[in-house]
């Protein structure tokens, strides 16, 4: 039986940094199952203390993770969870300390500083944006502009993979494969050193799609999760990325992150996450 924690996400602002954090952090815990609790927008003392309250009736129970820049906030949550025995973990502060000890320069405790509206913001909304006009092969006109193609069967991460590589400022268009289908002529102009296919284990691919298939209510037992099709579709889908000469990555048993994490580097996209 799997260890259950309910994890309160805590920030002065929108709060995706701390859920970011936590969330990377807690998925080395196998055997941890999750209950995320998001309170963004925690922006003065009194908004504060409800939630500590909130949390402090649920603190055998619970993991605090909080992004809170005003330093009297801030120490009220410290001082709170140490006399209530709430575990919690400041993730701003220690990285504030490291900075300004090494530059001799103060933080300018400014809420939500890391969302403000930049080049880089809009670069991020754009790219977003192209990946959502641009998914599921809706737009072949679009392979020419993006940074990135990616190919796969379905459900090998395509639109999950585009969108997490958009927060990174990187245009990513997605084509589904599907035996017998046509393939867009627009993919044939893209250099095939921006182009990525997508594969699969047989066995992961099979229990993927039954599991979606119960998730809406109906018989997985069908086409869709039959392994004799699905090895057609995957040696079909491995046929094409030989005849295109792309990079291939096996997504079976591997993060979103860490596939993403692979595309950049082999892409040499490195520089798009550097933005601002």
């Amino acid at each position: 039986m799997k260890t259950k924690r309910d994890v309160y996400i805590v920030s002065d602002s929108a709060g995706d940094t701390a859920f970011n954090v936590a969330k990377a952090a807690l998925s080395e815990f196998d055997d941890l199952e999750v209950n995320y609790q998001r309170y963004p927008f925690i922006n003065n003392s009194d908004k504060v203390a409800a939630v500590l309250n909130k949390v402090n009736e649920n603190k055998d129970n619970a993991i605090l993770f909080f992004t809170i820049v005003s330093p009297k906030d801030a120490q009220y949550v410290v001082d709170f969870c140490n006399t209530n025995g709430i575990c919690a973990y400041d993730i701003m502060s220690p990285i504030l300390s490291v900075i300004e000890k090494n530059t001799k320069l103060s933080p300018s405790h400014k809420i939500g500083a890391v969302h403000q509206l930049d080049s880089g913001y809009f670069d991020m909304i754009s790219a977003v944006e192209f990946a959502l006009l641009n998914d599921d092969g809706q737009h072949p006109a679009g392979f020419k502009e993006a940074d990135v193609v990616l190919l796969g069967v379905s459900r090998t991460s395509k639109t999950p993979l585009s969108l997490f590589l958009a927060n990174s400022n990187i245009k990513v268009a997605n084509l589904p494969l599907v035996p017998k289908a046509q393939i867009p002529e627009e993919l044939w102009d893209v250099d095939p050193k921006r182009i990525v296919g997508l594969t699969t284990d047989l066995n992961v691919l099979k229990k993927i799609r039954r599991q979606r298939m119960i998730a809406y209510g109906l018989n997985p037992d069908t086409v869709y999760s039959d392994e004799s099709e699905l090895k057609e579709e995957l040696d079909y889908s491995e046929k094409l990325y030989d005849k295109l000469g792309c990079l291939v990555i096996n997504t079976a048993d591997r993060s979103i992150e860490e596939t993403a994490s692979i595309i950049m580097e082999k892409l040499n996209l490195g520089h798009f996450s550097a933005k601002k």
